[in-house]
């Protein structure tokens, strides 16, 4: 139970009470950042869900492949920045990055040589995956992979580092809807993704998109400082907050709704309004101006945007999921 209690508190927080002893698997929670996995996981889910709408006969062993093969990357990419960031000088004690979590390397969780092993062993454990998926769905599967693994490593690695020329937002649009959502529909249907399925990422790649915006704000004075160039660098932190309250207020909503009407999916999927409360309480957080301490027990203080994007995301996509999966019910078909 005490085991329990930490991962559990480890997913939520991103961090483990000081009071708690830290075992092996809370260590690699941290380590790889595993509280966000639940984005990586609703893509996965999102392409096969409509695999199975759409295709005679998906399967399903691909499918689970697919979404360990997502979060084995998910791991990997956290790790790769961690790992980048600090040969770069970007991480430090004092930067947000080792303040709302501990940093693998700066808390002394792991050797920098250690956690490129890491980085290293669970890229080749994709590889073995991908290997697998080519010689079972053809080649065409590298064209997700290598631009998805393209995107994760050059994000913070020299000599592109897209998110330093305010390009890592774009990135993440891409990698969370086109390159996973599509990338798990063609291993578990074994075909390419119609227009339909490449409309239908749009919804859930914005509000991921939306997550690493509000990041990228709460950062925002540190990154100018450090001539990191994120797009609320760019573009500026009060036109950041509005562009984030768009994607989730309209953007967000106004395509699920059009992919209903348009029939690009069924009528379930508008169980997302039931996510519209909350929203309401993300959008209060934004409009109001931000702490200038935590609030009692917050777990991941200087950031404060970003936890409200995510807030809203894992109900919204959660949501999505759902309608997806009623929408095969046959007797629930509207």
């Amino acid at each position: 139970m005490s085991l329990l209690a930490n991962w559990r508190e480890v997913l939520e927080t991103v961090n483990l009470s000081p009071e708690r002893e830290m075992d092996r698997v809370s260590r690699w929670l941290i380590i790889t950042r595993a509280a966000v996995f639940t984005m990586t996981i609703t893509s996965g889910l999102i392409g096969g869900l409509l695999a199975a709408a759409l295709a005679e006969n998906p399967n399903w062993l691909r499918f689970a492949l697919a979404v360990i093969g997502l979060t084995l990357a998910h791991a990997a990419n956290n790790m790769t920045n961690d790992y980048f960031d600090l040969e770069g000088g970007v991480d430090t004690n004092e930067y947000a990055r080792a303040q709302y979590a501990p940093h693998p390397v700066l808390s002394g969780m792991i050797s920098k040589r250690a956690l490129m092993t890491a980085i290293v062993f669970v890229n080749l454990l994709d590889a073995f995956i991908m290997l697998y998926f080519i010689l079972q769905t053809g080649w065409q599967v590298l064209i997700f992979a290598l631009a998805g693994l393209f995107i994760s490593v050059f994000y913070v690695a020299p000599p592109i580092r897209l998110k330093h020329i305010g390009l890592g937002e774009l990135g993440v649009f891409l990698v969370w809807g086109p390159l996973m959502i599509g990338g798990t529909y063609y291993v578990t249907a074994e075909a390419m993704p119609p227009i339909g399925v490449w409309l239908a990422c749009v919804p859930y790649a914005l509000i991921v998109t939306t997550v690493l915006i509000g990041k990228h704000i709460d950062k925002h004075d540190a990154d100018q400082a450090k001539g990191i160039h994120t797009l609320p660098v760019v573009i500026g932190e009060r036109v950041s907050l509005w562009l984030n309250m768009a994607l989730m207020v309209v953007l967000y909503y106004l395509v699920v709704l059009t992919l209903v009407i348009t029939e690009v999916v069924g009528p379930w999927v508008l169980l997302v309004v039931l996510a519209l409360p909350r929203l309401a309480r993300v959008i209060k957080i934004y409009l109001a101006p931000r702490p200038s301490e935590p609030p009692p027990g917050y777990p991941v203080w200087p950031l404060w945007y970003v936890s409200a994007a995510f807030y809203h995301n894992k109900l919204a996509g959660g949501l999505f999921v759902l309608g997806l999966i009623l929408n095969l019910v046959p007797f629930l078909a509207l």
